[in-house]
């Protein structure tokens, strides 16, 4: 593995550390107000990053979002605030009253055509505390107030009225924004009862307050477990890339316009072995002379962490044969007895991108809720921001 790539250095930084025993952060993930704009007319980036509480005991069990700022593009973190809009509220559907509705998986990004700050993310619900298995899903969005500190209700995204429709969602995902606005953002859907997935790319419009759905594009599926979701879009070099998350291999397949795709392959290096990030997402980070994954995967002496989901690593990619390059691999963020597998990538600037994400403190069988493990291991739910310090400026020329 090498120690450096030619096009970056990493600076490895904490925004945060230490938990109560019984819930911890997850899901941390960042989006940057510009300076000189009307929502942030200071000299510096506005650093917005989002991050839930999970209760340990049980599988997905979150709370309402909360957020750290900076104003000094990663050196000091507020503390985390709690927005009351994001707590759960009473819902009712299929005959059940007893159900409890909130967001989560949620991402906020710079949309520059509005100046606006847009989060997306999808709903969850819930009943006597633990996800209904069988439920509706929809994409969920808010808009950022700078000035005020806090985000605006969350609302749905209006689909068609159509079954495979009820339950969809943009949980997890990276978004394309274009030049004129329109926003590409990649959704995974199904009946509330069909077992597998599917993933799509929505066209949808955004106007600083509303986002409206305009249509979307290839259908993709795998007759696999629960198919394919958690999708991720980057643009690079005047394509468009898409990788999927699936519980046994991760997927990829690219597309010349974000909505009609190659047949999604398998992630594999470029020797052909397979990569061995499953059951788990993968993100995009991207620079004009070379398009990076980030991932996790088997193989790397962490049988002891769920799903093999740290450390956390990042690899160019071979955009050609869609494989990532094994030589080209190292560790982005560490593992310390906790899996790293849900984060995020903020575009900051030329000069810097960041990933994001923390530790997250459940274990494996058969006491998943126990965190003693894991702090033996060393991991105190630290929230990790990895900054790739570019050494030549990450803008696209065709911008």
């Amino acid at each position: 593995m090498e120690a450096a790539d030619p096009l970056y250095e990493i600076d490895l930084t904490v925004a945060g550390q230490g938990f109560d025993g019984k819930s911890c952060w997850v899901h941390a993930r960042a989006g940057v107000i510009p300076a000189g704009t009307e929502e942030n007319p200071a000299e510096n980036p506005l650093a917005v990053m989002t991050l839930q509480r999970l209760q340990l005991t049980g599988s997905d069990v979150f709370y309402a979002l909360n957020e750290q700022r900076s104003t000094d593009l990663g050196k000091t973190w507020s503390p985390p605030v709690e927005h009351a809009s994001f707590a759960r509220k009473p819902f009712s559907w299929g005959g059940f009253d007893d159900l409890e509705i909130t967001v989560c998986d949620f991402w906020p990004t710079w949309h520059a055509a509005s100046g606006k700050l847009l989060g997306t993310g999808h709903t969850v619900v819930y009943q006597n505390n633990a996800v209904r298995k069988v439920r509706p899903r929809g994409t969920a969005y808010a808009v950022y107030d700078a000035a005020e500190a806090k985000w605006s209700p969350w609302k749905i995204l209006e689909m068609p009225d159509e079954p495979r429709f009820e339950n969809a969602g943009a949980g997890c995902v990276q978004r394309v924004d274009l030049a004129d606005g329109t926003i590409l953002l990649p959704i995974y859907y199904k009946e509330p009862d069909a077992p597998a997935h599917s993933v799509t790319v929505l066209r949808c419009a955004f106007d600083g307050r509303e986002l409206t759905y305009l249509g979307h594009g290839d259908e993709m599926t795998i007759p696999v477990k629960r198919g394919l979701y958690e999708p991720s879009l980057v643009r690079q070099g005047g394509r468009f890339y898409l990788t999927m998350r699936n519980d046994d291999h991760g997927y990829v397949a690219v597309s010349e316009d974000g909505q009609r795709f190659s047949e999604p392959v398998r992630w594999c290096f470029d020797d052909g072995s397979d990569l061995g990030s499953y059951n788990t997402q993968q993100h995009w980070v991207a620079h004009p002379e070379a398009l990076f994954l980030v991932y996790t995967r088997r193989g790397a002496n962490n049988d002891h962490i769920p799903r093999n989901r740290a450390p956390l690593f990042i690899a160019r990619v071979d955009t050609e044969k869609l494989q990532v390059i094994r030589a080209s691999e190292q560790i982005l963020v560490p593992e310390r007895g906790a899996r790293l597998g849900n984060f995020g990538v903020t575009e900051v600037g030329p000069e810097e991108t960041w990933v994001t994400v923390t530790e997250w403190m459940q274990g494996l069988p058969p006491d998943p809720s126990d965190p003693a493990p894991l702090v033996a291991r060393g991991a105190d739910n630290r929230i990790w921001v990895a900054k790739l310090k570019w050494k030549t400026p990450n803008v696209d020329p065709a911008e």
